[in-house]
């Protein structure tokens, strides 16, 4: 049976959900970083990660944002083959939502129009980087985020060759984590993604960092896989704000996809500490 959606309501979810996100982390996220404070062997790390706790504390109690860029709003929304957008179009309704949100919210006007002339944007427009996946069945799932850009634009993407198998898909992963030392803001999140073309790649990357830290790959060789490449990033010493220490990730996801024969894309996505996202059903 077909459901009618209007759009409107995926606007106000939008506008409403904007800043919350940015005023509160999500719990697993602050959970992560509290559970991080007791495993840093290094006193200005865990320092460091004491004060960020406080701070998102802080931030919650007072609705006030959490970092001071708001970042750009990925809109990822998988929306039932059987569900029938009406009141308009769908994509204005998601940029509408976010403007009252961040106009609402107090949020930082980020967004520049032409990014190869750095134009301005209207004072008060705030577009989104909208994917749609279109599923079965009737129901609408959101995940709203706003990304930050210090460490979006530490990411990556390199077209390996299969013959460089998980090694060089291990080393990719942590070289990128390395080159982007304290500009990604660590303690940071790390989203690979494998496989597909050049696009897909960093489209899974971004799903792999806007996923559950305590959801691990359902593939337990890839399960596994993550926590090596955990291991290893923590290993480089970076530590939280850069300043040393054993917690340089508080995860790395990782999701795959098939691919050609001849090729291996790889995409890494990095995320900071403050991985402001939700995830709901509408």
């Amino acid at each position: 049976m077909i459901r009618d959606f209007q759009v409107s309501v995926l606007r106000d979810t939008i506008a409403r959900l904007l800043p919350d996100i940015n005023y509160n982390i999500p719990p697993d996220v602050l959970a992560s970083l509290r559970d991080a404070v007791a495993r840093e062997q290094s006193d200005l790390g865990r320092r460091t990660l004491e004060q960020l706790v406080r701070n998102y504390e802080v931030a919650a109690n007072e609705r006030t944002p959490v970092c001071q860029d708001s970042g750009l709003t990925v809109v990822m929304l998988e929306t039932g083959q059987d569900v029938h957008w009406v009141g308009g179009s769908l994509h204005e309704a998601i940029y509408e939502g976010v403007r009252e949100g961040t106009k609402g919210g107090y949020l930082r006007w980020s967004v520049t129009g032409d990014p190869t002339r750095r134009l301005k944007m209207r004072g008060d427009d705030a577009p989104a980087v909208v994917h749609i996946d279109l599923v079965a069945g009737d129901q609408v799932r959101l995940t709203l985020a706003s990304k930050g850009f210090g460490a979006e634009n530490m990411s990556a993407l390199r077209m390996l060759v299969p013959a460089d198998g998980d090694n060089g898909i291990a080393d990719f992963v942590v070289d990128t984590v390395n080159r982007a030392g304290a500009n990604a803001c660590p303690p940071v999140i790390v989203g690979v993604g494998v496989g597909g073309t050049f696009e897909m790649a960093a489209l899974l990357a971004k799903k792999a960092a806007l996923r559950l830290l305590t959801e691990r790959n359902a593939r337990q060789d890839l399960a596994e896989f993550e926590g090596t490449l955990l291991k290893r990033v923590n290993a480089l010493g970076i530590g939280p704000q850069g300043l040393g220490g054993v917690v340089t990730a508080l995860a790395v996801n990782v999701e795959v996809f098939p691919t050609h024969i001849a090729g291996l894309p790889v995409a890494v996505n990095l995320g900071c500490h403050s991985m402001r996202r939700t995830t709901v059903t509408l």
